[in-house]
């Protein structure tokens, strides 16, 4: 009888461990299937490189990769 009952629990065990282990995976599955979120991207006046808009320098809504380009192009200018 307590081998019976042993086994019951072994059983048990193994099912909620599974079911534990399942519900972990589809969570990591799920979270690395979104997508990233994409940012806009700025062309350099000055040279033309594309960088992230958060990366770029802008003034004057024109949009630099560097603040040496920004004051090269502004050189440039005058």
């Amino acid at each position: 009888m307590r081998t019976l009952i042993l086994f019951f629990l072994l059983l048990a065990g193994i099912y909620f461990a599974r079911r534990l282990l399942a519900r972990t995976g589809e969570g990591l599955r799920r979270r690395q299937s979104r997508p990233a979120a994409s940012e806009r991207m700025v062309a350099c006046a000055h040279c033309g490189l594309h960088v992230p808009e958060s990366e770029a320098v802008i003034v004057d809504g024109v949009g630099f990769c560097s603040a040496e380009h920004r004051r090269l192009h502004q050189y440039d200018r005058t």
